[in-house]
């Protein structure tokens, strides 16, 4: 492959990840979680970036919920047990929830809603679901990963030293633990961000560590919605 064939191939990458509106959605948001870090809460001008890229996030999330409305009635996996599918299902509805009800903030912070104090509460019941539903992620990527990591060492004791590593059906379960792993570490710090958006311990949690977690937080969402080169190369 020639490097001008290699440099298509990287820009085809590359249009392809910013094709998604899921991925400009978690881009701009590092971009206001960073500026919410370099701000600290005071006024300025990465503050007032802050506050413009978080308005602006919100267009990209309008009719979102029924993505997550779609997935609160659609059918589990066999086999799944039912507190993972009870906090599953849990996660969906909260999520849906916060989305539609995140709506009605766009529309206060845009001018178009009058009332602002009930802008204001709608908003704070809005960042306690999306708070309930990173819970439930967390609880459901503890359970899935214990999961994962039993049958992993029932599948060690069939299989002989050395051939874990050769063994597709092993290193696809690995390949999901980490996955899952990485997923648990985002929704655990989805919860600080959420903390600190709702000042449940403003002394703690300060707009600069609420930045700091919601920017590597958006970091990682970044990174999983990279595109496989396994599935580039078969479109």
């Amino acid at each position: 492959m020639s490097t001008l064939d290699a440099t298509r191939a990287e820009l085809a990458l590359i249009v392809l990840y910013l094709n998604k509106a899921e991925a400009r959605d978690k881009i701009c948001r590092a971009i206001q979680y960073g500026s919410k870090f370099l701000s600290d809460g005071q006024p300025g001008t990465a503050q007032n970036v802050d506050k413009s890229t978080s308005l602006a996030r919100k267009v990209f999330r309008l009719f979102k919920f029924v993505n997550d409305l779609h997935g609160l009635i659609s059918p589990v996996p066999q086999g799944t047990p039912l507190p993972l599918v009870l906090l599953g299902k849990s996660k969906n509805a909260l999520l849906s929830t916060f989305l539609f009800l995140d709506q009605i903030v766009w529309l206060g912070r845009s001018g178009i809603y009058k009332n602002k104090e009930r802008v204001e509460l709608i908003g704070r019941i809005s960042l306690f679901c999306w708070m309930g539903s990173s819970i439930c992620t967390t609880l459901v990527e503890v359970g899935e990963l214990g999961r994962l990591s039993a049958s992993m060492k029932k599948l060690e004791k069939e299989l002989k030293d050395g051939e874990k590593n050769h063994n597709e059906q092993y290193r696809a379960k690995l390949k999901k633990s980490n996955e899952r792993s990485l997923a648990l570490v985002k929704s655990a710090m989805d919860i600080v961000v959420a903390v600190g958006l709702l000042q449940l311990a403003p002394k703690k949690v300060t707009p600069r560590v609420t930045g700091a977690f919601g920017f590597v937080s958006s970091l990682i969402s970044c990174y999983q919605l990279l595109p496989s080169p396994q599935k580039s190369k078969t479109t």
